[in-house]
């Protein structure tokens, strides 16, 4: 799964970049547990927690596509747009204010992203199936 791979290693490097950015915070409130009524690191605790919210479903369906020989385009064109969303939507949440039409787009890049690889998980299924 060399395409799902690639993917994964870059959305893992941002994930740790989101990481450091909440370690960060907490430091810096001096708060152990939870958020201590500190915004700024509710805001990046957040951030952080949307992407691992997202990130391992679609990587999951990615994977899956690709071990039933999804299109190597298909497969790119998945992993881009979730890149891209999750990169856009970090972006656009960490600001203060956060950007909404930005937030918005990462959003709807991550669920396109989501969509595509479930219906391309269905579709490979289906033919195997029959």
């Amino acid at each position: 799964m060399p395409i799902t791979a690639f993917y994964a290693g870059l959305l893992a490097f941002v994930f740790v970049v989101l990481s450091f950015r909440t370690i960060g915070a907490r430091r810096a409130a001096k708060v152990e547990i939870g958020d201590g009524s500190d915004r700024e690191l509710l805001r990046r605790m957040r951030v952080h927690a949307n992407f691992a919210e997202y990130v391992p479903i679609a990587l999951t369906l990615m994977a899956l596509a690709e071990t039933m020989k999804a299109h190597t385009l298909l497969l790119h064109g998945i992993g881009i747009t979730l890149l891209v969303g999750r990169v856009v939507h970090a972006y656009a949440l960490s600001q203060s204010p956060h950007i909404l039409q930005l937030r918005v787009a990462g959003m709807v890049a991550t669920l396109t992203a989501i969509m595509a690889a479930a219906a391309t998980c269905l579709a490979l299924a289906g033919l195997v199936l029959y």
